[in-house]
């Protein structure tokens, strides 16, 4: 059979082409690529792509390679870098059916000595989107892993006041094994930055099965960060599994670098735990130190929902009371300049006044339990062990409860402040539970021997940005009852000015006395505690007393009057004032009325010596009173006169 002529001539015809195309390259490589590829990138990013080296393209399916020499990517108009990437060589793997679907992948990226610079810019532009106007976010090369070669990185936002450089170079252990390490510097959200560390050879960018080891000491601002461990997936950390210490100035300085509003606090470090998988990170059987305080427990984030959930179980073993301070507002030292300031120093406040954040309290909702076993720092304050619930939803911190040991009993409060609006919606609600008498002041010699419990109850609301301000326009009620037990003699006494008694009982020794009733019962309102009722009765002496405390001042104005139960053959009757400002409190007796029965004992004595005893006997009323009645009493007292008749007061702040 004789075959046509012309389909003889058919495979070489559509053979030719293959073979003069490998003919082509053979001879000239595949750099006859690089001007299609430059202008097909400038046409869809409109930006300059240039490739100076060879090209060499090695076949496979479905992950070919290509090599490309001395690569220059440049950069949109708008960022700082005149180049998104330069390097000596860039070796990546295609992945053709991605890339069928228009999407660009890469499995595997070696960059040689490159210089990459990404930038975030305003109204969404980032450079590496590849659109034109850099904002669509699907725009963008996948890179699955990645390799570097002693190359730098560079990352800018100028809105988050973000400049960072990193140095990265290729190293070698003992055992041959190859990594990464690094080292960076520059400014993350204003604050200054320095890091170095080291990695694997190959970055896990998206890997989600291989654990990437990486070490770390960071420091940002006043926060010091020193890491071990391994990350999975480096662009979305899918799993964290680390030793993680942290130390810093305060915890409240951690919300710049997490989001997550921290209190405030006295310097810290810690030593724990973090591991994260899914939507919760938790820093697990952590220790360290806040300020003088030990602390230990565990820390537990879980994201995903409306906001950053915190759930938290820590203790301290010894909790140092100044360390407390921050956490309300108050200032280091602030209760010592207090009282040693200048009566007139407007700024000498004991209360609370630095304002909360309360702009950071709608980042996160928490669930926190604190114990604390041993309270130190307390000579003049009987407070013992802490137990405490905070709840913080949707800008509404709550204490549930607040639980403090104090003077043998309990404080147990119910705290809510509300955030939602300015200033802070604020209420109080204490309840003071089997108090001894002889552990509420322990500074106070006298009163050590005392039996007798205290009961009270304080029900407060107010509003305002800090302690200072909630309780200088807070309005409620206080009251405490105390009922039965006994009490120093001496310090009965030396309160109704018995001179006779004092000098007997300094010569023969104190001696207890019966206490039959004690009520303070304040009315609040705008800040000023005004007395419905002030009674402590015992069987040698009756104190009734009248006035106010203003807490916007912080000012003392009350007047203490005893009355004897029996007669003192040498007492000064005068009546007691507690004056001043609660850093400073004055004591101090009528000194006209004390004068007076002076200057009449001394007219009588120059008649008869024996006639100038008179002015100073104390009759009393001889019987014990009705406590009951004694509280109506009180409350039917007219104000006590003003201490601005005086002494003038500094205005209120």
């Amino acid at each position: 059979m004789n075959i046509p002529r012309w389909l003889k001539w058919t495979p070489v015809i559509v053979l030719a082409p293959f073979a003069l195309a490998a003919l082509y390259v053979a001879l000239f490589g595949w750099n006859w690529l690089r001007g299609p590829i430059e202008r097909t990138a400038l046409e869809k990013t409109g930006r300059a792509l240039h490739i100076g080296g060879d090209i060499k393209l090695k076949f496979g399916w479905p992950l070919p390679h290509v090599l490309a020499g001395e690569v220059r990517f440049a950069n949109p108009p708008w960022t700082r870098e005149a180049q998104m990437l330069t390097a000596d060589s860039v070796d990546v793997t295609i992945d053709l059916p991605q890339l069928l679907r228009r999407n660009i992948v890469l499995p595997e990226v070696r960059l040689t000595r490159p210089v990459l610079m990404l930038e975030q810019g305003g109204e969404g532009r980032k450079n590496w989107l590849l659109d034109l106007a850099q904002r669509d976010e699907d725009a963008r090369i996948r890179v699955d892993r990645l390799t570097l070669d002693q190359g730098t990185l560079g990352y800018d936002d100028v809105a988050q006041k973000t400049a960072i450089r990193a140095e990265l170079s290729s190293t070698s252990a003992p055992s041959g094994a190859q990594g990464v390490a690094f080292s960076a510097q520059g400014r993350f959200k204003g604050l200054a930055l320095k890091a170095k560390g080291e990695g694997g050879p190959v970055l896990g960018l998206r890997d989600e099965f291989t654990p990437y080891p990486l070490s770390a000491d960071i420091s940002v601002g006043h926060t010091v960060v020193k890491a071990a461990g391994t990350v999975t997936s480096l662009l979305r950390f899918s799993a964290v599994d680390m030793r993680l210490a942290l130390r810093g100035d305060s915890m409240a300085q951690l919300y710049t670098l997490i989001g997550i509003a921290f209190p405030e606090t006295r310097a810290y470090k810690t030593e724990g735990h973090l591991v994260h998988s899914g939507e919760r990170w938790r820093y697990e059987k952590f220790s360290g130190v806040v300020g003088a305080s030990d602390i230990a427990g565990t820390f537990e984030l879980v994201t995903g929902g409306r906001r950053p959930v915190v759930k938290a179980d820590v203790a301290s073993k010894v909790l140092d009371l100044a360390d407390l301070g921050p956490l309300i507002g108050a200032k280091p030292g602030s209760i010592k300049a207090a009282r040693q300031a200048a009566p007139a120093t407007k700024q000498a406040h004991v209360l609370p006044e630095l304002p909360f954040k309360t702009d950071r309290w709608d980042s996160v909702d928490a669930d926190v339990r604190f114990k604390a076993g041993t309270l130190r720092g307390a000579a003049a304050l009987p407070l013992a062990a802490l137990d405490a619930h905070l709840i913080l939803n949707d800008s509404v911190l709550k204490f549930e409860p607040l639980d403090f040991g104090f003077a043998g009993g309990h404080l147990k409060a119910v705290v809510s402040l509300d955030a939602r609006k300015l200033p802070i919606q604020a209420k109080v609600k204490l309840k003071a539970r089997r108090l001894l008498l002889a552990q509420l002041l322990p500074t106070v010699e006298l009163n050590k021997t005392s039996i007798g419990q205290i009961n009270g109850e304080f029900d407060l609301a107010g509003q305002g940005n800090s302690v200072r301000s909630i309780l200088a326009g807070s309005s409620g009620n206080i009251g405490l009852v105390v009922a039965g037990g006994e009490i120093s003699r001496l310090m009965m006494e030396k309160m109704g000015l018995h001179l006779w008694e004092i000098l007997e009982l300094k010569l023969s020794g104190d001696r207890m006395v019966k206490l039959r009733c004690g009520v303070a019962d304040f009315a609040v309102k705008d800040g000023v505690m005004r007395t419905d009722a002030l009674v402590f009765d015992t069987e040698v002496t009756t104190i009734i007393g009248t006035g106010s405390i203003d807490l916007g001042r912080e000012t003392l104005d009350l007047t203490l009057n005893p009355k004897t139960k029996s007669t003192s053959p040498v007492a000064l009757r005068s009546p007691i004032y507690i004056r001043g400002s609660l850093a400073k409190p004055v004591v101090e007796v009528d000194k006209g009325k004390v004068a007076m029965r002076g200057l009449g004992a001394l007219a009588l004595g120059l008649i008869n010596p024996l006639l100038a005893l008179i002015p100073l006997i104390d009759a009393g009323p001889g019987k014990d009173s009705d406590c009951g009645q004694l509280v109506r009493d009180a409350r039917a007292l007219p104000p006590a006169v003003p201490s601005t008749t005086r002494k003038k007061t500094s205005p209120r702040p």
